[in-house]
């Protein structure tokens, strides 16, 4: 590799963003994948996720649980640009920073993640976002609050497999059952935000995973068809792609990035 190549790609700055329940360690896969390759990568655990020590039933706001990527950007210095990656429940933590940060931020990829422009603010949203896993049954550990509305989830240890990493390696699937921990039902929920003209011009890629269990394929389709990227990548993939397919999602991201032209 040619010294001006690596430069270039040193100066590009991935934030990887985890889902419900999951932590910067699910990204084990693609952060050594990128590293390897000159790119410089952070990966944000999310308030009540990873290695955070919170309970997630003390998240009350999506403000609160998206405090740490929210804290990492207003530290960011004005002229330095990253290409946030939001997978699963991240997406609505990547269009939060893209309403906030627009300046600080080149791409925003969405990985068989929730994209909606406002949050959750319509029956359709939640019909859109929200995962439907009733096909499967009682899957859900679920924390109730004092009102009797769910405020923690997380899906049982014995449906895991199946749902998340149906395509995934054992070894991975067998990791993510031992660092899954519920995710704040109440705040992720929660999650609106006020129209801006500055997250138009944000650009946006949405990379699709066709065997979803989790959000459905044609759940991710009505979302694109709704707020349309300006790319719409496809992976034969599960929920988890950088588990099940990670050569391939580290390439996407790479071919992404280059398509709006990152320095």
């Amino acid at each position: 590799m040619r010294v001006t190549d690596m430069t270039s790609k040193q100066a590009q700055h991935f934030v990887l963003i985890h889902g419900i329940g999951g932590g910067a360690w699910c990204w084990y896969k693609l952060r050594c994948l990128m590293e390897n390759s000159g790119y410089k990568v952070s990966c944000i655990d999310l308030t009540s996720g990873g290695i955070d020590r919170s309970d997630a039933s003390s998240v009350k706001s999506f403000d609160e649980y998206s405090k740490p990527l929210t804290d990492f950007l207003s530290e960011l210095p004005e002229n330095q640009k990253v290409i946030l990656v939001g997978h699963s429940a991240g997406g609505l933590s990547v269009t939060q920073a893209s309403h906030r940060f627009a300046k600080k931020i080149e791409l925003a990829v969405y990985v068989a993640a929730t994209m909606l422009r406002l949050g959750f603010m319509t029956d359709q949203d939640r019909m859109d976002g929200v995962p439907d896993l009733s096909d499967f049954g009682d899957v859900y550990e679920v924390e109730f609050g004092a009102d009797q509305r769910p405020i923690s989830a997380v899906i049982k240890k014995e449906f895991q497999r199946k749902i998340i990493y149906n395509m995934s390696p054992l070894e991975d699937s067998t990791l993510a059952a031992m660092l899954l921990r519920p995710g704040p039902l109440r705040a992720i929920r929660s999650a609106q935000f006020s129209a801006t003209s500055d997250i138009d011009k944000v650009p946006r890629v949405y990379i699709k995973t066709m065997h979803d269990n989790v959000v459905k394929p044609a759940q991710q389709e009505a979302m694109i068809r709704r707020w349309p990227p300006s790319d719409v990548y496809v992976l034969e993939s599960d929920h988890s792609p950088f588990f099940s397919t990670p050569f391939l999602l580290f390439g996407l991201l790479v071919k992404a990035a280059a398509s709006v032209g990152c320095h």
